[in-house]
């Protein structure tokens, strides 16, 4: 067994368990920072695998913005978890039901699962030479060139859901101050300064 083959295993074996405990931590914030080493390992494997391009940005994106990002909210969010816990209990059993299923479904799909013969040859065809071309431009050629299209529409339905989720979890509350910027840079400024003259030694 090489070096390449003990560090793959290593770091499947490590996405795996910190995959299992993101889902088993009873602590949201370990939760997010198994997660963050599931990324890293993830990440490693990539590198093994020749796609450096896919590693970093599974670094950058995932680990440096969106991991980051769900520890900070969960970090900042005043969150009742003994009313999440009980509720993860209420629904336990029709959610192993419906795990068991998916689980028999992959299995189904993957025994019938047959790879066509033409298969290998028609991936090929759209990826350019490893040996004239790097890993990043033959990438970057694919996505900027051949599926320039799918691309934009892929970014497009990303942006309407992200929109979408801020004007679902959107709330107006009476007991929190919101800041009006158009009243601001409407006011008038007669009104919103006002200047006096402080006699020395006595304050205001």
């Amino acid at each position: 067994m090489t070096v390449a083959d003990i560090a793959f295993y290593s770091f499947a074996v490590v996405v795996v368990f910190a995959g299992l405990m993101v889902t088993v931590s009873r602590n949201p914030v370990q939760s997010v920072l198994w997660l963050i080493l599931a990324f890293l390992s993830s990440a490693g494997l990539f590198v093994l695998l020749g796609a450096e391009f896919a590693a970093m940005l599974l670094i950058i994106v995932y680990v440096g913005a969106v991991a980051v990002l769900f520890l900070f909210v969960v970090m900042m969010l005043d969150i009742d978890f003994a009313a999440l816990k009980g509720e993860m209990s209420r629904y336990m059993p029709l959610a192993l039901l419906i795990g068991v299923i998916l689980l028999l479904q992959f299995g189904l799909a993957y025994g019938a699962w047959v790879q066509a013969d033409g298969a290998l040859g028609l991936r090929a065809a759209v990826t350019p030479d490893m040996a004239q071309v790097e890993n990043t431009r033959a990438l970057g050629l694919l996505i900027y060139d051949q599926y320039i299209l799918l691309f934009q529409l892929a970014g497009l339905i990303l942006l309407v859901a992200m929109i979408g989720a801020i004007v679902l979890t959107l709330r107006h509350r009476g007991d929190v101050k919101r800041q009006n910027v158009l009243h601001q840079m409407w006011r008038d400024p007669a009104k919103a300064m006002i200047k006096k003259n402080v006699k020395p030694g006595q304050g205001l």
